[in-house]
């Protein structure tokens, strides 16, 4: 599965499917790593389209890593 794909498939999860006030985005601003509610990062990055996939370093749901960034990518 595609770096996207698995991304897309835990938000559409957690977006109707779940409570989304449980999942946290972090992402690589510059240089640094930035962790907001999943909620916040939906609208910040506008659908992928000013905060690419590329830059998500990780998703949690809890303390729960779904989703992390593997160094070699």
């Amino acid at each position: 599965m595609t770096r996207k794909g698995k991304l897309e498939e835990i938000f559409s999860r957690a977006l109707y499917a779940d409570d989304p006030s449980l999942y946290f985005v972090s992402y690589r601003d510059f240089d640094s790593i930035v962790e907001v509610p999943l909620q916040e990062f939906v609208s910040l990055s506008e659908n992928f389209s000013v905060i690419p996939p590329s830059r998500i370093a990780k998703v949690r749901r809890g303390d729960e890593t779904l989703y992390e960034k593997k160094s070699g990518l």
